[in-house]
């Protein structure tokens, strides 16, 4: 009945034929389809096909292609016959055009993370420290001005009746000496310091111009040995003498003559000013800060130099870490303030003294070397003293060839002429 449905009756055998290349003997049993009214039986179907096989219209069915349901279709894509060159010509295009694709998709639609708030550090600078000046005749903080300022060397007596003096307690460096007949004479430095008063003056010796001319310093005397002032003719010595510039120097009516010559510093300036004797050239001693020692050695301290009236004494003052001078059993004081007499520093050098040719003069030998007592702190430090020719700087050193540091401060040196002659107890 199927091949009577498939294959129309009535026409030539080669339409038969023809039609056979629609029927496959292994196809699997057609199945109507489902839309189909179940009731509609082959038979009337057969039934109205006979009715019409005789009609010119008549067209045999074609049966339609359909996928067996265990096939699956096959999809196949033609590649282009290239070259291995342009394949890989393709890949780096392709390989270009994706990352840029993605390179641009991120771009557009990645949301940069707001940077985190950076908390500014405000660095706060310290204002620079103000220069230090230092003072190369005592090591003590002064100005600019003062650093700057040359230094005067003033001859100032030690006679009974040149007592009280003016201006010791102000001197930066001390030098004490016999001048003659046992009488001791001071030499004394100013740099920073300016007293308005400054005396007794008096006479100076040889050598005191082997330790002030060190120093660049022009030293204000009242005359002096034949010796001296022809040492300072001869060698071009920076020279204030009174004889030649009385109207820098004022005798006071207090007291008689000689010992009545005073002046100021502000008077030597203007002195030195005139002469463009206005800077100092020398090195100074090494300075060091003070550091007042927990133990005490030398509290009570003699120097033997000449006699009673002249010896000096100094004691140990921890309160200010210096050291009160007296002498002929009195404290030694200033005339003008009535303060004693208190050097940071006190040396005690040990010198060779002779008596001059003329048995009246001192000669000391200020050349070489020798024992030094340096007294600072409360302590007591033994070294040496070393000095090569008059232009030469005094310099001490410890017993091992050390250089050995001063505090800053005034300083005070006494020649002693035999080292049996210094004692001190703590």
């Amino acid at each position: 009945m199927i091949d009577d449905f498939m294959a129309p009756k009535g026409k030539p055998d080669s339409q038969v034929e023809e039609n056979n290349e629609y029927i496959n003997e292994n196809e699997p049993e057609f199945t109507p389809p489902e839309d189909i009214d179940k009731s509609y039986s082959v038979s009337q179907f057969s039934k109205k096909e006979e009715n019409n096989e005789d009609s010119d219209d008549y067209e045999p069915p074609i049966k339609k292609d359909f996928t067996p349901k265990d096939k699956k279709r096959r999809f196949r894509i033609k590649l282009p016959n290239w070259t291995k060159k342009q394949w890989a010509i393709a890949v780096l295009i392709s390989i270009l055009l994706l990352g840029s694709t993605v390179g641009l998709a991120w771009r557009f639609t990645h949301k940069p993370k707001p940077p985190e708030p950076v908390q500014e550090v405000v660095k706060v600078e310290e204002p620079p420290k103000p220069k230090e000046y230092i003072s190369k005749l005592t090591g003590a903080k002064v100005s600019e001005a003062d650093s700057q300022l040359p230094v005067t060397a003033i001859m100032i007596e030690n006679s009974p009746d040149a007592r009280p003096q003016a201006g010791l307690n102000d001197a930066g460096v001390v030098y004490e000496a016999v001048a003659e007949g046992g009488i001791t004479r001071f030499l004394t430095l100013f740099q920073e310091a300016q007293p308005d008063y400054i005396g007794p003056i008096r006479s100076v010796r040889p050598y005191y111009l082997d330790w002030l001319v060190p120093f660049d310093a022009p030293v204000a005397h009242v005359g002096g040995s034949p010796e001296a002032l022809a040492q300072i003719r001869n060698e071009g010595i920076k020279d204030l003498d009174y004889g030649f510039n009385s109207n820098y120097y004022h005798r006071i009516s207090s007291r008689y003559a000689p010992h009545n010559v005073y002046t100021s510093r502000a008077e030597m300036l203007q002195l030195q000013n005139t002469k463009s004797w206005n800077t100092s050239n020398f090195t100074g001693w090494e300075r060091k800060d003070e550091e007042k020692s927990p133990t005490i050695s030398a509290k009570s301290i003699d120097f033997n130099i000449s006699g009673f009236l002249y010896n000096p004494h100094f004691d140990y003052d921890p309160n200010t870490n210096a050291y009160l001078r007296s002498q002929a059993g009195k404290p030694h004081v200033d005339e003008k303030s009535g303060k004693q007499i208190s050097p940071k520093v006190v040396i005690a050098i040990i010198i060779p003294k002779s008596i001059h040719p003329d048995g009246v003069h001192t000669v000391y030998g200020t050349s070489g070397s020798g024992k030094a007592f340096i007294f600072q702190d409360g302590i007591v430090t033994v070294g040496t003293w070393e000095k090569k020719d008059r232009k030469s700087e005094m310099v001490f050193k410890s017993t091992d060839g050390g250089s050995l540091k001063l505090n800053r401060g005034n300083t005070w040196i006494s020649a002693v002429e035999l080292e049996g002659s210094v004692t001190y107890a703590p």
